[in-house]
């Protein structure tokens, strides 16, 4: 049996493993190491009670928060929403009882008939035998500069119905505004009713109340103080309406 070439052998006192090259041993004889493929075992780690965490705010040029983070501090719970300084914010709601403002429909409507009927009432005539409701008005403004040519003649009764009807036509204008409410309107309404009444009730009342003459325009007139009258009562008597801001 031959000896082992001392090429291969190991030194004195080397630690070698028998595996390992030898110096000077060609690359074609140095034996082949084989390496155990590592076994890798997939972990998966939860965290349970953690919240979300969501990203920092990013603020470009101008200091304003990036359009990301304004979409996730949207995203939050609405119930408990946090402002820029960590405060927790919630919604304020008021239950107080508010006055709501609103138009007189009715009211307005009243007064503009009775506008209406004054104006048509310039067109016919007031008494049998006399002139139209133009031909008496034009009288008043001639006696308007004597005061007592005015009582005398009774050219003021004209001038009490027509200008008391365009008066309640503008005041049912204004009551179609809305407002909390158009008592002080009512208030205006009825005293100007209460003259037209007067323009018509005292020639009445120095004819003995004979209604034989009275023609078509005079009925008109009566119109003008009747529908007047309960237009006003009518703003007066609507209160404010009252309702609840949710």
């Amino acid at each position: 049996m031959s000896e082992p070439d001392g090429r291969y052998a190991a030194p004195h006192g080397s630690s070698a493993s028998p595996g390992a090259p030898l110096p000077g041993q060609p690359l074609a004889d140095q034996p082949t190491e084989v390496v155990e493929p590592v076994q890798r075992h997939d972990r998966q780690d939860t965290v349970v009670g953690m919240a979300p965490v969501y990203p920092a705010p990013r603020t470009g040029d101008t200091g304003a928060p990036s359009r990301q983070w304004d979409d996730v501090r949207h995203d939050a719970p609405r119930g408990n929403r946090t402002d820029d300084d960590g405060a927790s914010t919630r919604p304020e709601y008021r239950d107080a009882p508010v006055v709501v403002r609103r138009a007189d429909s009715v009211a307005g409507l009243l007064l503009l008939l009775a506008g209406i009927a004054a104006g048509i009432s310039l067109l016919v005539v007031w008494i049998h035998g006399g002139g139209t409701g133009l031909d008496l008005l034009r009288d008043g403004v001639d006696d308007l500069g004597d005061p007592q040519r005015l009582a005398d003649r009774g050219t003021w009764e004209p001038l009490a119905v027509v200008y008391g009807g365009v008066a309640l036509f503008v005041l049912g204008l204004l009551l179609f505004i809305p407002a909390k409410t158009h008592r002080l309107l009512g208030v205006l309404a009825l005293l100007v009713a209460l003259v037209v009444a007067a323009g018509v009730l005292v020639p009445l009342a120095d004819a003995q109340w004979g209604l034989q003459r009275w023609a078509v325009g005079a009925w008109f007139t009566v119109a003008v103080g009747g529908l007047g009258f309960l237009g006003a009562l009518k703003a007066l008597m609507t209160g404010p309406k009252v309702g609840r801001r949710h």
